[in-house]
C-alpha cells in the first residue's frame, strides 16, 4: 500500500500477518480512529498495530493523513481525479479501489466534483484462482460447448467480483479436465476491478482469450463489444440500471452467452427492484448462484435453475 503515508504504512505493517492476508478493507476517516476489515469483522488499530474492540485507543486518522493518501493517488494533482470524484471512487493499479466522501460540488443538480474530503474506504483487491473451479462445474453447457446464462448474486463483500474474474480465466482458457474448450469473452470492467488494468493491460489473470473494455459503461460497452469482437459470453459486474439490462437483452438475442453479478440477497429481493425484474421476465438467465460467507467470503451457498423462479415466488412478483 505505497499510497499510504509512512506512519500509516509503519501501523499496518505491525498487524499480523494472519490479519494482513485477509485484509479486505482500510477505512480511513478524518478525526475518527482508524479501522481494518478483516473477514467478516472490523477491527479498530492502534499505534502499535494492536487492534481494539472498542474505538478509544485506536489511532486517530488526521486532516494530513487524508491530504497525503489523495496526494499520492492523484499524483499530487487532485484535478486529474475530477471524473472519479464525481462517481466517488478511484481505481488503482491492480483493481484495488478508493471510495471517498466529502462534500458534494454540484451542478445543474448533478455532481461535478467532491471537496473537503473526510473519509477513504480502501478496498484490497485479491486475485484467487481456482475460487470457481467447484462452480463451473455446473454452469458448462455441454451441448453447446459454453457457459449457461448465469446471475451471480450476494449482499457486498461475498466476493463476488473475485468469483467471476476466476470464473471468466476458466471460461476463456477452457477447462480440459471437463471437456470444456476455451471461449471468447468479451468482459466489460467499468470500475477497473475485474481485470485490474493499468493503461488498458489486465494486471489480473481474466484468461487467454479476453478481450477487455476498461473503465467504460456497462450498457455502452456490451454494444461496442458484441459489434466488435465476436464473443461467445460477455461478462460484466454490478448490474442494476435498466440500461444495463436493455443491453443485455441484445446480448441475448444475438445469441451470446452471460455471465454477471447483481447486489442482492435473495431472488425474491431482485425481483422487486424494475430493472431487474425485467430482467427476470424475459426468462433467459439459466443459473442464478447465490453467494455468502457461511465457510469464508465467495462460499456458493445455492445453485438456482431458471425453472426454479415460479416455485419460489418470484413468478408472481415478476407479472406484469
Amino acid at each position: 500500500m505505497t499510497f499510504l503515508p509512512p506512519n500509516l504504512q509503519e501501523i499496518i505493517g505491525r498487524v499480523p500477518l494472519r490479519y494482513l492476508a485477509v485484509l479486505e478493507e482500510i477505512r480511513l476517516r478524518r478525526d475518527r480512529p482508524l479501522l481494518l476489515g478483516v473477514g467478516d469483522r472490523d477491527y479498530f488499530v492502534r499505534r502499535d498495530g494492536g487492534f481494539e474492540a472498542g474505538s478509544s485507543n485506536g489511532y486517530l486518522v488526521s486532516a494530513a493523513d487524508l491530504e497525503k493518501v489523495v496526494q499520492n493517488i492523484s499524483g499530487y494533482s487532485i484535478y486529474a481525479l475530477e471524473e472519479e470524484l464525481k462517481n466517488g471512487y478511484v481505481t488503482l493499479p491492480g483493481g484495488h479501489r478508493v471510495g471517498l466522501t466529502g462534500k458534494a460540488v454540484l451542478e445543474n443538480g448533478r455532481v461535478k466534483t467532491l471537496k473537503h474530503l473526510s473519509g477513504l474506504n480502501i478496498r484490497v483487491c485479491r486475485e484467487i484462482k481456482g475460487i470457481a473451479g467447484e462452480l463451473i462445474k455446473q454452469l458448462i453447457d455441454h451441448k453447446a460447448n459454453n457457459i449457461y446464462h448465469t446471475v451471480i448474486f450476494s449482499p457486498p463483500r461475498c466476493g463476488k467480483t473475485t468469483l467471476l474474474r476466476d470464473l471468466v480465466r476458466q471460461i476463456s482458457n477452457g477447462v480440459p479436465a471437463l471437456g470444456f474448450a476455451g471461449r471468447t469473452v468479451g468482459m466489460v470492467d467499468e470500475r477497473s476491478e475485474i481485470a485490474g488494468c493499468h493503461l488498458g493491460v489486465p494486471q489480473m489473470d481474466v484468461g487467454v482469450r479476453t478481450d477487455v473494455l476498461d473503465g467504460c459503461p456497462k450498457d455502452q460497452g456490451m454494444m461496442m463489444l458484441l459489434r466488435a469482437m465476436s464473443p461467445d459470453v460477455i461478462a460484466t459486474d454490478e448490474i442494476g440500471r435498466m440500461e444495463d439490462v436493455q443491453a443485455l437483452e441484445e446480448v441475448f438475442n444475438a445469441g451470446v452467452r452471460v455471465v454477471v453479478t447483481i447486489h442482492g440477497s435473495s431472488l425474491q429481493e431482485l425481483a422487486n427492484r424494475p430493472a431487474l425484474r425485467y430482467l427476470l421476465q424475459l426468462n433467459v438467465i439459466d443459473r442464478f448462484v447465490l453467494l455468502g460467507r457461511s465457510r469464508g467470503v465467495g462460499t456458493v451457498e445455492k445453485i438456482f435453475s431458471g425453472h426454479d423462479l415460479p416455485h419460489l415466488g418470484v413468478k408472481k412478483t415478476c407479472s406484469s
